[in-house]
């Protein structure tokens, strides 16, 4: 029984009515209540009172969270991790992203005379997502790209086209299609361009710019090209330090990543490849609307490009260029081949010249190089792509003695006034030492050894003779670490060589012997098996004209904005100091000068101002002539260059090499009254 209450109050019975739905019995409805609702008979209670059972579902619901996760991560990789590679495919049928090019950095020499330019090169390429998706006008199209390719193989010089679809052996229509077959349309890849060829004539590159328009996913664009200044004027020694840029390899795209694409060009050697970074700027960007065919309707946004920065070189041009002339006459002359120069300023560390010889036009380079100029170049003997100066490893001669006479006498093994008696050369044993002159030297000083470059008292002070004790081999290969041997010295270009110093572990591990006297006498004198770089020859050199300082030798002297202002210099930076005394540093530059006085090179003595030096006569083969050496610096009382010479088989450091170092010196210590000469004969000729 049920009760309500009436508005005043009062209570009273609801009457309850027998109601039935469905098959639910024994319900009641309950007339007065603002809601309906359903009360359940006892026979169904027992029904309703089934709880859900877990355990005999628990794989259902293992199966259900691993879904969940599954899509979670699944959302997470699509819109985190891979979003904006895909928001780009989603874009892709309406916006594009094109790179706008920056200007790439100029290289100067010293007096600012460019070496390089910038020019126009045009490169054919593919976007194979633009490409008709029906195979039959995809191969149409292809046809004629492939009809466009062979008129350019013709009507161009093998020098100046390069591409990876170039080739004599298959018809361009198939290596299209093989390259475009690796691609899956809709890709990433699909979007990015596939190179066909550069260097195209201006004429060429138009015709091909109209065709396009017919032509879907067909593209030419304009890319930098260098030309390298030096070969208008039949001087081709830079080539080995300015480098060249090519196009980028696959291999250069996998280290570099989104920094380039295919169709991008980069520094392969030289300064070029050394200051990448600094040179190739950064690129702009330009969102692109496009149509159905992959053509530019408009441009919605774009950011400007960064162009690279300039390098300033410590390289004077004049003496450069002065140098390979002089060297170019000695080589025709002697019929001799291969010959290194370097000059450095002892003070700082710059490089002022640098030429490995014979060198090559690294023009052929920058246009594209073909299989058979390159297999020329490569399958020549005297190897003209080779950087002689900082990779050639060659025996020193006796370029070397400076360093173990200063070693002598930091150690006290010597002093300036110790004596040897120079008859010939020294006998140990079974074997004989011999000095280069018959009869030997007489009565020899540190001085004169160094002057006449007296064997037998480098003997002495390197391994010893009898009662008289010598470096040896360990305190040997100590100093001439310090002197910079047997390791890069730093300089900013690539694949520099490291020289190589002979040691008693060495020879036990390699070739299984002991290290005996002999061996440590022909390191005294340069020979054995010691190799040394016409650079590290030069830089410790240096070392004695500077008075004790070796410097990390280097080209660039400063990197400039884009507005000609100083970004960056490169300050002078000091390897070493202070291992030899300033005492016994001069005792050497004595002996050096006493070379240009009345030693092995005395034809020097008429130069306009005073020189310092030391030959070098280098054995390295037994049917072969002996490299010639000669490394100098001046004006001895106050350095402000170093020279050094390297001819190969050039058969004595006194005559071909000094020769050469002489008329250079001459040169550059009177160019400044040339010129005042000659500009004086132009003023009176007016």
């Amino acid at each position: 029984m049920k009760f309500d209450y009436n508005k005043n109050g009062d209570p009273f019975v609801v009457k309850e009515k027998k109601f039935s739905f469905g098959n639910l019995k024994d319900s009641y409805y309950h007339l007065g209540w603002m809601e309906d609702s359903f009360l359940f008979g006892e026979q169904d209670k027992e029904v309703l009172k089934r709880t859900f059972d877990f355990e005999k579902n628990r794989n259902i619901i293992i199966v259900l969270i691993f879904s969940f996760l599954l899509l979670f991560f699944r959302l997470f990789w699509l819109q985190i991790v891979r979003g904006s590679d895909y928001r780009l495919l989603a874009e892709g049928n309406r916006i594009r992203v094109e790179n706008v090019e920056p200007r790439r950095g100029i290289i100067y020499s010293s007096n600012m005379t460019p070496l390089v330019k910038n020019e126009a090169n045009f490169v054919l390429y593919l976007t194979p997502i633009d490409l008709p998706k029906d195979e039959v006008d995809r191969d149409e199209i292809i046809r004629k790209l492939a009809n466009i390719l062979s008129n350019l193989e013709n009507s161009t010089s093998s020098s100046e086209k390069s591409g990876l679809l170039v080739s004599n052996d298959s018809p361009y229509f198939y290596e299209i299609k093989n390259q475009l077959n690796k691609i899956e349309y809709g890709s990433l890849e699909s979007y990015r361009p596939l190179f066909l060829m550069d260097n195209i004539d201006y004429n060429s590159a138009i015709s091909i710019y109209l065709a396009a328009e017919e032509m879907p996913g067909v593209s030419i664009s304009v890319k930098m090209r260098r030309k390298y200044l030096s070969s208008e004027d039949n001087s081709l020694s830079l080539s080995h330090f300015l480098g060249y840029i090519g196009k980028i390899s696959e291999k250069d795209l996998t280290i570099f990543g989104d920094e380039y694409s295919s169709i991008d060009y980069i520094g392969k050697s030289g300064l070029e490849y050394f200051y990448e970074n600094e040179l190739k700027g950064i690129k702009g960007k330009k969102n692109i609307e496009v149509d159905a065919l992959g053509r530019e309707k408009k441009i919605v946004s774009q950011v400007n490009p960064e162009d690279g920065h300039d390098l300033v070189l410590s390289i004077d041009i004049d003496l450069q260029k002065k140098s390979e002339e002089v060297l170019k006459k000695y080589l025709s002359d002697n019929n001799m081949e291969r010959a290194s120069v370097v000059a450095l300023n002892p003070n700082n560390g710059e490089v002022l010249a640098l030429i490995s010889w014979p060198s090559y036009d690294n023009n052929i380079f920058s246009k594209g190089i073909s299989q058979t100029d390159y297999e020329n170049l490569t399958n020549d003997s005297n190897k003209p792509l080779f950087n002689r100066v900082i990779s050639g490893t060659f025996p020193s001669g006796s370029t070397l003695k400076p360093t173990l006479a200063a070693a002598a006498l930091e150690e006290k093994i010597i002093t300036a006034n110790t004596t040897v008696m120079s008859t010939g050369g020294i006998n140990v044993g079974a074997w004989f030492f011999a000095d280069w002159k018959a009869g030997g030297h007489g009565l020899t000083n540190v001085r004169k050894a160094l002057a006449e470059s007296v064997n037998t008292f480098f003997y002495y002070i390197g391994g010893g003779y009898n009662d008289f004790k010598g470096l040896g081999i360990d305190k040997i290969d100590e100093y001439l670490l310090l002197f910079g041997l047997s390791q890069q010295s730093g300089v900013d270009l690539p694949q520099e060589g490291s020289g190589f110093i002979p040691s008693p572990e060495w020879k036990k591990e390699t070739q299984g012997e002991t290290w005996y006297i002999g061996n440590t006498y022909n390191v005294s004198i340069g020979q054995g098996d010691i190799l040394v770089t016409p650079l590290q020859v030069a830089n410790f050199t240096a070392f004695f004209a500077s008075n004790g300082k070796l410097y990390r030798p280097h080209l660039v002297k400063s990197i400039l904005q884009d507005n000609n202002e100083v970004l960056r210099n490169i300050e002078p930076e000091i390897i070493r100091e202070n291992f030899i005394s300033s005492e016994n540093i001069t005792i050497v530059r004595e002996g050096m000068r006493q070379t240009i006085e009345s030693g092995s090179a005395r034809r020097l003595n008429s130069l306009p101002v005073k020189v310092a030096g030391k030959t070098g006569t280098a054995q390295w083969g037994v049917d072969k002539d002996n490299h010639a050496w000669f490394t100098s610096f001046a004006p001895y009382d106050n350095p402000e260059i170093v020279l050094t010479i390297l001819v190969e088989e050039g058969i004595e450091g006194s005559g071909i090499a000094t020769s050469i170092a002489g008329e250079i010196l001459n040169w550059y210590f009177t160019k400044d009254q040339i010129n005042t000469s000659t500009e004086n004969n132009n003023v009176l000729d007016n």
